[in-house]
């Protein structure tokens, strides 16, 4: 299978670069292991009784306007665990102060209609602008199959997510999803790294294709999965879609998709062993890994991104971003900086 599908990706044209001149994995694991999180408050889509706002996606700007898009529960109850699955949306806030405060502009998302795969709760948003449009990528899921209730259980064997996309002419919307059916599902394998979740995609358009990164969990792994998560990716022609999964994990312990251009490469931020990592071809991070570990991690993080509008050959690498703070049922937004040790 994996065979398979990088005779495609050859065919069409995607011959990985090494690292160029300046972007030797020494070097970048110098500056990373010197590199920490730095916390700021925000006004606009901080703290607010009786509100989740959580999974903020990667920071996009378009002309002097940098706009962000988060999960939102407006109102959260305490029985709320923070997953995002009961009544959460897609919402959009926009800055003209490089993040530091906010106007919420509103709903870019609901969820689908009943029976649609996406009809208990749409989060996890991310977005990319391409051929004039912008695209707003998200994670759906429907009622657990045989629940009663018609709830989702979070049961780890049956209630699977999917990955859809949603397009305007406008940052601020209004999104029409691009068809009724997601555009990444989970592997049909059980043993597959991605059988029982796909979900928190980050986009990147890179040698004439676009790669979306997710993170997968598998069901072989039942109730113990959130320590497996990985990261994987999948290539389109076209942002809309049709993906083709690589087919393996690229990233373990990598429970928060968090990805960038870095010089000619891309680099992450794995959560769950809260370290930088990169790979020179945007595919292998495991084999020599930076493991550049940092004191304290942002929760859920997203980047400030300007290829996101503009795509670039070479990266000028993660500055800032919008993370998440948990607060039980009332989770909220901040600013996060990179600053060197």
């Amino acid at each position: 299978m994996i065979g398979t599908v990088i005779i495609v990706i050859v065919g069409l044209g995607l011959l990985y670069p090494f690292s160029s001149q300046g972007q030797e994995l020494n070097s970048i694991k110098e500056k990373f292991s010197n590199t920490e999180f730095k916390f700021s408050e925000v006004t606009g889509i901080g703290f607010e009784e009786g509100v989740t706002r959580r999974d903020p996606s990667d920071v996009m700007k378009v002309g002097q306007t940098y706009y962000v898009y988060y999960t939102k529960i407006p109102d959260a109850e305490p029985k709320y665990w923070g997953a995002g699955y009961w009544g959460a949306s897609v919402w959009c806030a926009k800055s003209e102060d490089e993040g530091f405060s906010w106007i919420e502009v509103g709903e870019m998302l609901d969820a689908g209609k009943k029976g649609t795969w996406d009809s208990q709760a749409v989060f996890t948003p991310n977005i990319l602008y391409a051929n004039g449009k912008y695209y707003l990528f998200y994670t759906g899921v429907k009622p657990t199959p045989g629940n009663a209730d018609g709830d989702f259980e979070n049961n780890n064997i049956t209630d699977i997510t999917a990955i859809g996309v949603a397009v305007s002419g406008l940052p601020t919307g209004p999104f029409k999803r691009v068809s009724g059916e997601p555009i990444l599902k989970v592997s049909v394998e059980p043993e597959n790294f991605d059988s029982y979740r796909v979900d928190d995609a980050s986009l990147l358009y890179r040698n004439g294709l676009y790669w979306l990164y997710y993170k997968g969990r598998s069901l072989v792994d039942g109730h113990g999965g959130p320590a497996h998560t990985a990261m994987g990716v999948a290539f389109s022609k076209y942002p809309e879609g049709p993906y083709t999964k690589y087919g393996k994990e690229l990233l373990e312990r990598s429970h928060e998709v968090l990805i960038w251009p870095q010089g000619t490469g891309v680099a992450a931020f794995a959560s769950l062993s809260e370290t930088f990592e990169y790979a020179p071809d945007g595919i292998d991070f495991m084999s020599d890994k930076l493991n550049a570990k940092v004191e304290e991690r942002a929760i859920a993080p997203g980047a400030f991104r300007p290829d996101l509008i503009n795509p670039v050959v070479v990266g000028e690498g993660l500055k800032w971003g919008i993370s998440m703070i948990p607060n039980k049922h009332e989770c909220y937004l901040v600013r996060f900086d990179l600053i060197s040790n």
